[in-house]
């Protein structure tokens, strides 16, 4: 400190993707001198990436919405808070009068999770809505971890998290979390955790179709085809039962249905399946046997097997080689999280199948459908069209498969309203905008991540900067549309009313606070009082974070199957092994195109990142990566604009030739495309780029349980020079 400057130190918690980084932001009064990383954060240790760095750029964006928008046919227009209020509910309220409840549909983005006071008050404004059209992220991301946790747990939110701080063996499938720091697995600092591991003598193995930052560390990386990691998961387990290394070890007498999976997997021997997943028999045998003799050992698999044709099967598989090797609930192997507010109960189990969206006839899980089914619910006429849409912290234009098509169907929409802080791909085609704080401005706690932490903290985040008289947090926002909302629509039941009235009387901090005393670490502990328990004022005490200790074993207590076991042979699962089979049989031809699969960079997370300029500046990040093979007889070099097509679409695009490609896959990072008319986002602008769901196909889902089929998209790839002729000899 230094003649009249009065630096001072704010501790809060990065809330721009899921690995819950800790940061310390230096301040000179209101000036923004540093964010570095805390190392006093228990869970991070120090441990920043890029992305925190650029919070400051968020809240400093001159792009960034403060003031509800209308747009006219002049142009954007501001409004008042109440006006916007208003019409926005008197809109929806009247489409849904004409045309039934069904006519409003809402989507939400994955920045829903990252913020308390939309997962706290956004679920009381859709309630009061009553549709069923209710889409998510989540159908392009991670549905089958629910699918499977909801069918072998009893809940779609107990997911299991690799205990990577103890483990012995990490098997890796379609992740890259020295990258994501994690995904359904909060882990920040992956670099130095894998360290760790191998100071203990542990091992990591990566299958994958790119050689992934995450791979080049490994000890061991198995190229994988796209598609295929189902048939690989189940060799692994027939050399599991061919070798008699099954042992269920600490969970044996909670398991139910084991005795039917040795028959299943019997026909999947490492012989039948090596030449269609691309890798070698001997190292399918090495893999299994090496994973089940280790002292502990975790299987992880994320985007790249949940975002294929049977990824609910993929992540009962990866479930079932956890449990059938004594890895699953045990110190080292898949565990439960044990956070401070408890968000996994009997109110949010979720149920299956209830009703089906429309033209498709696709399934209903936990109250929402697959969000590949928007655009055609919108655009197919008859009863039950969708005519108006809400979107919530959502760009799903760039985000879900077909985007041009669901350009086209939003621009049919007879209304739509998005919460959200930019003009960009998606919200342009709103006709009011409602804009929330953001960032540095809110308080925040992480609800969801918690639950998924590798390791038990708590920490709450107040805000850094005061928000503008004339702004509204997003708790604000929903909270006043639901109230309108629920004024012109039907009186609720008494016990509806009720609970409004506490959720609106409590506001976010008291509620956050009842679910903290109320909590496995609070005040109120079932019926004891602990006066040492957590509170929000202890947490308030504590801003770098409290240590609640490693993952422990917790089963039975936290299964909410009817029995109280784990199902490890689901009937659902169980009977969708024969579509795996009819596609997978020898007999079915095995010649296919190039397969297209996205990828995970440091510096970019959601589209809404690419407006800072410090996250895009530099080589352009946007590129297909390819085989130098797979050029050379396309006639294609390194650096050229290709074009790369789909049945749905066409994109040009700069080649970025590597050997860290399978041949036969090609790679396009996800979340780009900002060149679009009416999107007011400078620096994105600058760095458009182009979208890769441009070319995804909506109509490719994993058809039991909904969620898109990203990885594996069948393309073509054209460069301006004819390919070479073919060699004569």
């Amino acid at each position: 400190m230094s003649g009249n400057r009065s630096v001072r130190t704010h501790y809060r918690t990065c809330n721009l993707c899921e690995a819950m980084c800790g940061i310390a932001i230096e301040l000179d009064g209101s000036e923004i001198l540093t964010i570095t990383g805390d190392k006093n954060d228990p869970l991070s240790r120090g441990y920043i990436c890029p992305k925190a760095v650029a919070l400051q750029d968020i809240y400093h964006d001159p792009d960034r919405l403060k003031r509800p928008l209308r747009r006219t046919s002049d142009g954007w227009q501001p409004m008042e808070w109440d006006a916007a209020f208003d019409e926005v509910a008197a809109r929806l309220l009247e489409i849904q009068r004409q045309h039934g409840r069904d006519a409003v549909a809402i989507y939400q983005g994955n920045p829903t999770v990252h913020s308390s006071g939309t997962m706290l008050f956004a679920p009381a404004f859709f309630r009061a809505l009553g549709t069923r059209n209710r889409f998510s992220a989540t159908s392009v991301d991670q549905l089958p971890h629910h699918f499977a946790s909801y069918f072998m747990f009893g809940h779609q939110l107990l997911i299991p998290v690799p205990d990577v701080d103890r483990t012995h063996f990490l098997l890796v499938l379609g992740a890259n979390p020295l990258v994501s720091n994690g995904s359904l697995m909060t882990a920040p600092g992956m670099r130095r955790r894998l360290r760790e591991l191998r100071q203990r003598g542990g091992k990591l193995v990566v299958v994958d179709p790119r050689r992934t930052p995450t791979a080049q560390v490994a000890d061991e990386h198995l190229f994988i085809r796209p598609g295929t990691d189902a048939l690989f998961l189940l060799a692994l387990l027939h050399t599991l039962y061919e070798q008699d290394l099954v042992n269920l070890g600490p969970v044996a007498d909670l398991c139910v249905g084991q005795e039917r999976i040795e028959a299943l997997v019997a026909e999947f021997a490492p012989e039948q399946v090596a030449s269609r997943t691309g890798i070698e028999v001997e190292a399918i045998r090495r893999t299994a046997v090496a994973f089940a003799s280790a002292p502990s050992a975790v299987c992880y698999g994320r985007v790249g097997v949940s975002t294929q044709a049977y990824g609910a099967l993929c992540h009962w598989l990866i479930n079932l080689l956890n449990a059938l090797t004594g890895n699953l609930d045990r110190p080292g192997g898949a565990m439960f999280a044990a956070p401070a507010i408890e968000t996994v109960d009997r109110r949010g189990a979720g149920h299956y199948c209830r009703y089906s969206s429309r033209v498709r006839g696709a399934p209903e899980f936990g109250g929402e459908l697959p969000v590949s089914t928007l655009a055609e619910e919108i655009l197919t006429e008859g009863d039950g069209k969708i005519r108006a849409l809400v979107t919530s912290a959502g760009n799903p234009v760039l985000s879900t498969p077909n985007g041009t098509q669901l350009e086209r169907a939003l621009s049919g929409l007879d209304f739509m309203v998005s919460i959200d802080i930019y003009l960009n791909e998606t919200t342009r085609h709103a006709d009011i905008i409602l804009p929330p704080t953001t960032g540095l401005e809110t308080d925040h706690y992480d609800l969801i991540f918690h639950t998924l932490a590798v390791h038990n903290t708590a920490k709450y985040s107040s805000a850094l900067f005061e928000p503008a008289p004339d702004a509204r947090h997003d708790w604000q926002i929903f909270r006043q549309l639901r109230k309108r909302i629920e004024a012109g629509a039907p009186p609720k039941r008494l016990g509806s009313r009720l609970r409004q009235a506490c959720l609106d009387r409590l506001g976010p901090e008291r509620l956050l606070d009842l679910g903290l005393r109320l909590g496995p670490y609070g005040v109120w502990r079932g019926r004891r009082f602990s006066p040492r328990g957590l509170s929000l004022r202890k947490l308030r005490r504590h801003p770098q974070g409290i240590d609640l200790g490693p993952l422990r074993p917790c089963l039975p207590g936290r299964l909410f199957t009817a029995d109280g076991r784990v199902h490890l042979a689901p009937a659902v699962l169980v009977d969708d092994l024969q579509r795996l089979r009819a596609k997978s049989s020898p007999a079915v031809p095995f010649d296919p195109p190039l397969s297209l699969i996205g990828r995970r960079q440091l510096r970019s997370n959601n589209s809404w990142m690419h407006n800072s300029l410090r996250l895009v500046k530099g080589k352009d990040a946007c590129t297909l990566l390819m085989h130098p093979a797979d050029a050379s007889v396309r006639s294609i070099r390194d650096g050229e604009t290709v074009e790369v097509s789909s049945r749905v679409g066409r994109i040009n695009i700069a080649v970025e030739l590597s050997t860290d490609m399978m041949p036969g896959v090609v790679s396009i990072p996800h979340g780009w495309g900002h060149g679009r008319p009416g999107v007011e986002l400078q620096t994105a602008h600058a760095h458009a780029g182009v979208s890769i769901n441009d070319l995804t196909d909506d109509q490719r889902v994993d058809t039991l349980c909904g969620n898109a089929a990203f990885s594996g998209e069948p393309v073509t790839v054209r460069g301006k020079r004819p390919p070479a002729a073919p060699l004569v000899t």
